[in-house]
């Protein structure tokens, strides 16, 4: 019973709100005086920028050197500019680490969500035939997809 009342009560309450919040929008559609009509509260459509172009990749940007000339790579770099791409999320149960070249990455850091794909966009250079470039925080690691060995990194590419 007491149960049936707190509900009965609850629905009353809403009814009041909701015919309080529509004599509310009425008054605001221009009403007595003639004035302008509110904007719709959800927005209207935006048809987009006018001018802009989709940056593309540029020439050459998936041509991977076959061969690796693993000395070549073997850096630890301190990245020349910071790029601000939003919050970063690592895999669920990894603590923060100080990746090194020679260090195996595990698995969960170079899947699909930690790919660079777009790495030219981040001043990444062209990651050679069987690599891929793995965002972990604010570093870039050039990682074996075989194995998970870390060819490279660029610490501090994004912010």
């Amino acid at each position: 019973m007491r149960h049936t009342l707190k509900i009965g009560l609850c629905m009353a309450v809403l009814a009041a709100a909701v015919g309080a919040a529509a004599a509310q929008e009425h008054g605001r559609k221009g009403g007595e005086h003639g004035e302008r009509a509110a904007p719709a509260p959800r927005g209207e459509p935006h048809p987009g920028p006018k001018g802009y172009q989709r940056l593309t990749e540029p020439r050459g940007w998936n041509a991977r050197p076959n061969t690796v000339d693993r000395d070549a790579y073997r850096h630890n770099f301190q990245a020349s500019r910071t790029f601000h791409i939003g919050p970063y999320h690592r895999p669920r149960g990894w603590v923060p680490h100080r990746w090194a070249y020679g260090e195996i990455l595990p698995r969960a850091y170079w899947a699909a969500p930690y790919i660079i794909a777009d790495y030219w966009l981040f001043a990444l250079e062209v990651p050679p035939a069987g690599y891929e470039w793995v965002r972990d925080g604010a570093d870039a690691l050039l990682v074996s997809t075989d194995t998970g060995e870390i060819l490279q990194v660029e610490y501090g590419v994004f912010g």
